[in-house]
């Protein structure tokens, strides 16, 4: 069944892919929408010409996906654990056999590079593999009480949660947010962002294939409005939304009124530490991988990169020889590292921050690739700046945009990298032992790399301090946030009353 929309990406190529099969999916089957008066086009990035039109659901469609997720959560709560491992492992099986078409449909939705993406997909089936694992362990505890009266705990699911997604991760978040959820037993409905509508409603397919009950995994179209149907809607127990520190807020403020669970994965302005005894081979590495990956498109990019002053120099002329060497161009191309930003008003934003007075070292620029077909794309030439500038400093760009500090200290540094109202990420490279857990200890985010930057195994959580948001995704923490705990107290013996 999911190879309906996939069939034609083995011969696709950039410019060539229009999507017209409905990308909603509720009641196991995709659903046409039921107007198309509110149509929004969809762009592909590497072209500007429209991949696909994304019709928004209104309250009956939303009400719809959540009723059909609601009835397929009280099957799919009701089977052991090892019983939903069994169907989440195929949906891996058919992501890994499926694995260079689903990368295809993403690279033409979002303009990353293929080599990511396919990247993305692999960590997307590692994520449903290892909740599947988790599926079957999941337990409560036994506790003696006096008397041979005993009492037990149930991990219990919530029911119907709400994943709301963001579009520079569209298949892996989707995936991020679904595999702990069905572990646990819950349903979703899932909205992805309106800009890359196209690869959520594969996975859906594939997850029915994998044998799901009908309305398990369900996708919503649209935006702002929709987004808000879903956190007001009565039978949704959970929100876990990804996105901005503004977005995020109302989601929190809507999902408050009915007292839903939220967890909430946003913004980062992320501080990455060099220090003068570092490997600098490594560092320039890191450094490169903390801001150039999606085209900067991360949350938890390095974007302030601090460097010690007596390697000022060496990084410098390091890092912007290998900027300025990244290939940037046709993200389907195995060469290319580059791709296209998201849209043309998010372009046009990366570029004005830029444009503000700072420093260039390199780059920053509209890229306009060779090639004839992409002229209308979105792409920029990547961009080191040196710079104190307050604007590119403080505020998440989220663009190719790497911006170098230097400092003297190690107390300076820790005090400049936790001014920020962000706190999602971080990094130390250095070869002291004791000054990397030292620097990790008191860097206020969610995450710290020693020596490394942008790596996210499923195992390891992830989730943000401050205004960076709360919860956690990945790892075994995550059934915590998809599951409640029902304490059960049993008497043996006869009840002693006051009355």
């Amino acid at each position: 069944m999911a190879q309906s929309t996939l069939d034609s990406m083995p011969g696709a190529s950039t410019g060539t892919v229009v999507v017209t099969e409905p990308l909603n999916f509720w009641g196991g089957k995709r659903v046409k929408p039921r107007e198309e008066k509110n149509a929004e086009p969809v762009f592909e990035p590497a072209t500007g010409r429209v991949l696909c039109q994304m019709v928004p659901c209104g309250a009956e469609e939303v009400d719809e996906a959540i009723q059909s997720a609601y009835a397929a959560y009280q099957k799919w709560s009701k089977m052991a654990g090892m019983e939903r491992a069994r169907v989440m492992l195929e949906a891996a099986r058919i992501i890994r056999e499926r694995r260079e078409k689903i990368a295809k449909l993403e690279v033409i939705n979002n303009g990353k590079s293929i080599t990511e993406a396919l990247v993305d997909i692999d960590i997307a089936w590692q994520s449903i593999e290892y909740y599947a694992g988790l599926a079957g362990t999941l337990a409560g505890q036994h506790i003696q009480l006096p008397g041979g009266a005993f009492a037990y705990t149930r991990r219990e699911p919530l029911g119907v949660c709400v994943g709301i997604g963001a579009w520079n991760y569209p298949f892996q978040i989707a995936s991020w947010k679904s595999a702990p959820a069905l572990a646990c037993g819950n349903a979703m409905v899932f909205k992805p962002s309106p800009m890359t509508p196209v690869t959520a409603v594969i996975l859906a397919e594939i997850y029915k294939e994998a044998g799901v009950p009908d309305g398990l995994f369900c996708v919503v179209q649209g935006g702002a409005e929709t987004g808000s149907l879903l956190c007001h809607h009565p039978k949704v127990a959970k929100v876990s939304f990804t996105g901005s520190v503004p977005t995020g807020k109302k989601v929190m403020e809507m999902s408050a009124k009915s007292v839903k669970q939220v967890t909430l994965e946003l913004g980062g302005k992320s501080p990455l530490i060099i220090f003068k005894d570092c490997e600098l081979e490594n560092a320039v590495k890191g450094a490169l991988m903390a801001n150039f990956l999606t085209q900067g498109e991360v949350c938890c990019n390095g974007t302030r990169v601090f460097v010690q002053r007596e390697i000022m120099p060496q990084f410098l002329e390091e890092v912007v020889k290998r900027t300025k060497a990244i290939p940037v161009g046709d993200p389907l191309l195995e060469s290319t590292r580059m791709g296209a930003l998201i849209s043309k008003p998010h372009l046009e934003k990366v570029l004005g921050f830029v444009s503000q007075g700072a420093r260039v070292l390199c780059g920053g620029d509209p890229f306009v690739p060779s090639d004839p077909k992409l002229k209308g794309g979105y792409f920029m030439s990547p961009c080191v700046l040196g710079t104190d500038d307050m604007t590119c400093v403080k505020e998440e760009i989220f663009g190719p945009v790497m911006s170098v500090l230097p400092f003297d200290t190690e107390e300076e540094v820790i005090q400049r990298a936790n001014n920020t109202t962000f706190g999602l990420a971080s990094g130390v490279f250095t070869r002291d032992i004791s000054r990397a857990h030292r620097v990790a200890e008191n860097l206020e985010a969610g995450t710290c790399f020693i020596n490394n930057y942008n790596i996210s195994p499923v195992e390891v959580p992830f989730g943000g301090y401050k205004m960076s948001g709360f919860g956690r995704e990945n790892g075994q923490v995550t059934i915590e946030y998809y599951s409640q705990l029902k304490t059960v107290v049993v008497e043996m013996g006869d009840v002693e009353s006051l009355f």
